[in-house]
């Protein structure tokens, strides 16, 4: 099965170990958590899955709506936020252990209804954990049930996408995405789900359209730019790629699998000085790992052109 990472609002889309230290390292992160007038949250759970780990922590906002996240591993990670009465937000961000990472300021939306009933939390509740130990089928039933009970609740659509995705049964998948994108035409992760449902159909000419419908300018996640422009490069539409690696780097400057891809994607377009510029600045981050050899590599290639 071909690997895809969904970027998608969904409610409990990480397995977090409560036990599991493997994401302990020297970075620290934080943030803000507050509703569209500017007024803090409190009590958001706020859900930190690392990538390179596959493992987690789960903190809460205070009176003041911060919460803060310390002696963690550097690199991808995915952020959850959640709190009943509020739409869930979900976000990825890369983090350093060897410079200061920036605060994250994060703004929820309530949600058109006022509370979820208890009855339905525990239902919703239920599916995460469904779909957290694999068993899609019964986690699908779950949150149709959460739906007959909270009608409005339409992010929960994503969830059963996710759970047809898992189940690599990618026909049904997008048709539930469609759902969700009914409500939000413009949401570049429910764009983005159904792009990767026609790649791992292996129908790339439709999936690069769906990727395109996604507005590079609206997109503020370097991660996910990065990862539209990978699906690009590996799909030989190599122009485009180079335009989000660099939408991704003006976003974090510092991004270095991006960096790296920059490189390789002026190389491929045969633009040497730009390919060296980018190998030589990716060495400004990194000089002793093994990729930065191979950067090296290339770069004593380039200057013998």
């Amino acid at each position: 099965m071909k690997r895809i990472i969904l970027f998608s609002a969904i409610i409990g889309l990480f397995c977090l170990s409560a036990f599991s230290q493997d994401f302990a390292g020297k970075a620290r992160t934080g943030g803000t958590v507050t509703d569209q007038d500017g007024n803090p949250i409190e009590g958001v759970k706020v859900k930190l899955f690392c990538v390179k780990t596959e493992s987690g922590l789960e903190k809460y906002t205070d009176k003041k709506g911060v919460w803060k996240a310390s002696w963690i591993k550097g690199g991808t990670w995915y952020i959850d936020f959640e709190k009943v009465g509020y739409l869930p937000k979900n976000i990825s961000t890369e983090l350093s252990e060897l410079s200061k990472n920036p605060e994250i300021p994060t703004v929820m939306e309530k949600s058109e209804e006022v509370l979820m009933t208890k009855s339905v939390k525990k239902n919703f509740d239920k599916g995460y954990s469904l779909y957290d130990e694999g068993n899609y089928n019964e986690a699908i039933e779950v949150y149709k049930q959460v739906l007959v009970d909270y009608p409005d609740a339409y992010i929960v659509n994503m969830s059963i996408g996710d759970c047809y995705f898992k189940m690599e049964d990618y026909v049904q998948a997008e048709e539930i995405y469609q759902i969700v994108l009914e409500k939000e035409p413009e949401n570049h992760e429910v764009l983005l789900a159904i792009g990767n449902c026609f790649s791992n159909q292996g129908d790339n000419d439709k999936a690069f359209e769906w990727y395109k419908k996604i507005e590079i300018d609206n997109i503020k996640d370097a991660v996910v730019l990065y990862n539209i422009g990978t699906y690009f490069y590996n799909g030989a539409q190599t122009e485009d790629a180079v335009l989000y690696y660099k939408k991704a780097l003006e976003i974090k400057e510092d991004f270095l699998d991006a960096i790296y891809q920059l490189g390789l994607a002026y190389l491929s377009l045969g633009n040497n000085p730009a390919a060296l510029y980018e190998f030589e600045r990716y060495l400004k981050y990194d000089s002793e790992s093994e990729r930065a050899v191979q950067v090296e590599g290339f770069i004593e290639y380039l200057k013998k052109r």
